[in-house]
């Protein structure tokens, strides 16, 4: 079968997926709509299952459930799933393309005990050093599963991952504990901001477990205590270690294969990056805006931040090369058009396949830093890191909770923030892209806010895009976009106490860009602000939220003209099916492998 023949037929196949679950559900859903038994069946055999997995968020909604719906809006998608003009396709997103489970390695070279390297279980001394020796050890064999046995260990350093494959595991979030006595500033150095004024950028950067490239580690760190400012993401602090691969010629979004100018430097499994540069007129930046008069109609140039973040480098792996014709691992994020200079290119060497799971980290209890000058009490970071995950881990007491920093294809699965209040508890920047945070909690803080503090939420900013927090019991915070355009980003099944404030800089630009959706949003105290998005989010989606009012942070849109953004299921608790917009749309992964 040619490439277009196979391409075809994955659209009908999506289509005939896509359409057979929304007919199911809706089957069951909609008054009045008559259902085969077959139908009814799998309707019921889905919703039970998603119920269960959101009871916990669900049963701190304030208003009962309504009736189930179906909007039609996911008919729509059901035809269009890869081209939709609001909702985009996440499907694929987290690690190994939204991998159900995350890979137990039983065969790796490696699997070390840190005990065997010197930590203490009691917290009797620092056991970071030894700590990291084993992770060593493990990233030296090629690979391994790192032990820490139940105890609390105490560490006066941070833990680095630097190398693929190696998997930090403790006995699980209620047995093993990680103290950490010493924040970012104290280990590293004052970091600040390349942008100016007297920020700290450990308000938004770095980990006491960081999971990031060694030699990447290196030359960021080097760079900080050297006070050059760097640029944090895939192609170095300068932006400048990459080489061109190939070109590509032009596609449209929504495209799973590329046509490119020379194969020879590509073969399947290979991590590349696609680089889009921007253009005089700003027309890439307007593309991730929706097009149209209103983004034609913005100011771009004197938006610095902003646009120091193009070119716009999306990670992705090579799945297979028939000539000239390349099939990517997930479909095209935007159209590909000669004049932002389409290429596949290089990047610094990634970290993949790594993971943490099964601990608790702690800081030693400290006051929440006056805003933007954290020192760096921050918990789990991903950076520069594609298809690497987290699993059952706890931050208490910290700055900033977890963090994805031009990280990609990543999982943080069953995490949870708690303690004395977090300035982001959930950070997404510098370029993230196609990230999964899926059954996720921020608890409510245990010490009131000092003055001069914000709490922001789950934050998305810089141009960050298909990143889906799903399953999320918020018992504070909001959904913080910090300006910096992210675009085509997915917030569903997620009760949320909305009392946080977004933040971002003028000279980023707008708090949206096209395509952002939020589905089925239980907001338990009925304040709107970045809730409720038709009227701010050009070409975007609000379905299945419950009243809401406008009060204190209270937005305009950035564009002129009519947003082309559309609000379904308005004044509805927990009613709309599919119930969670990622799990419906995965699916239609799991209908195409098979």
């Amino acid at each position: 079968m040619s490439d277009r023949g196979a391409e075809n037929t994955r659209r009908a196949l999506t289509r005939r997926a896509l359409l057979g679950r929304a007919t199911a559900v809706a089957a069951v859903a909609v008054v009045g709509a008559p259902a085969t038994e077959a139908e009814a069946a799998t309707a019921t055999a889905t919703e039970a299952a998603t119920a269960t997995e959101s009871a916990t968020a669900t049963e701190v909604a304030t208003s009962r459930p309504s009736p189930a719906q179906v909007p039609g809006i996911w008919r729509e998608l059901a035809r269009t799933p890869f081209t939709h003009p609001q909702i985009p396709y996440i499907g694929r997103a987290g690690q190994r393309a939204g991998a159900a489970h995350f890979p137990r390695r039983p065969g790796a070279a490696v699997v070390a005990d840190v005990r065997a390297h010197g930590a203490t279980p009691d917290g009797s001394a620092d056991s970071a050093p030894a700590i990291n020796r084993a992770i060593a050890a493990a990233g030296r064999a090629g690979g391994g599963t790192v032990l820490i046995p139940p105890g609390t260990y105490r560490l006066d350093g941070l833990i680095h991952i630097g190398h693929s494959n190696v998997v930090l595991r403790g006995a699980g979030s209620t047995r093993t504990k990680l103290r950490a006595t010493r924040n970012l500033t104290e280990l590293i150095g004052v970091y600040g901001s390349r942008y100016g004024g007297d920020k700290s950028s450990w308000s938004w950067a770095g980990g006491l477990v960081w999971l990031c490239p060694t030699d990447r580690f290196t030359t960021l760190t080097d760079a900080i205590r050297a006070k050059e400012w760097p640029f944090e993401g895939w192609t170095g602090n300068k932006r400048d270690e990459w080489r061109t691969l190939t070109t590509v010629e032009p596609a449209r979004r929504g495209s799973w294969t590329v046509t490119v100018a020379d194969p020879g430097r590509l073969a399947p499994g290979d991590l590349v990056l696609l680089r889009l540069a921007d253009d005089p007129s700003h027309t890439l930046l307007e593309h991730m805006a929706g097009d149209g008069p209103g983004p034609e109609a913005y100011y771009w140039d004197d938006k610095t931040k902003l646009t120091s973040y193009v070119p716009y480098e999306w990670p992705v792996r090579v799945a297979r090369v028939r000539g000239e014709r390349v099939t990517l691992e997930r479909p095209l994020p935007l159209d590909v058009r000669p004049e932002w200079d389409p290429r596949l290119t290089t990047h610094v060497k990634a970290l993949t396949g790594s993971g943490v799971a099964g601990l608790t980290l702690e800081a030693v209890e400290t006051p929440q830093s006056p805003h933007l000058l954290d020192k760096g009490f921050n918990g789990v970071t991903f950076q520069c890191a594609y298809d690497c995950w987290a699993d059952d881990i706890v931050v208490r007491h910290m700055d900033n909770g977890f963090g994805l920093v031009a990280a990609s294809a990543c999982t943080l699965r069953n995490t949870r923030v708690a303690g004395r209040g977090s300035h982001h508890p959930y950070f997404c920047r510098e370029g993230s892209h196609d990230n999964l945070v899926d059954r996720f909690t921020i608890e409510e803080r245990t010490t009131p806010a000092p003055a001069d503090t914000q709490l922001h939420g789950i934050n998305v900013e810089g141009l960050s895009s298909y990143n889906v927090w799903s399953r999320g019991d918020m018992r504070m915070g909001t959904f913080d976009s910090h300006r910096g355009m992210p675009f085509a980003n997915v917030r569903t099944d997620i009760t949320v106490v909305n009392n946080g404030r977004h933040g971002g800089d003028a000279s980023a630009g707008p708090l949206f860009g096209a395509r952002f959706t939020h589905w089925n949003i239980r907001v338990t105290n009925g304040r709107a602000g970045l809730m409720r998005i038709d009227g701010l989010a050009p070409y975007s989606a609000t379905v299945g939220i419950n009243e809401v009012t406008e009060f204190d942070q209270t937005d305009v849109p950035d564009f002129t003209g009519p947003p082309h953004s559309r609000l379904e299921l308005y004044g509805t608790t927990d009613a709309v099916r599919p119930r969670n917009l990622y799990d419906a749309q995965h699916d239609l992964q799991r209908e195409l492998s098979r």
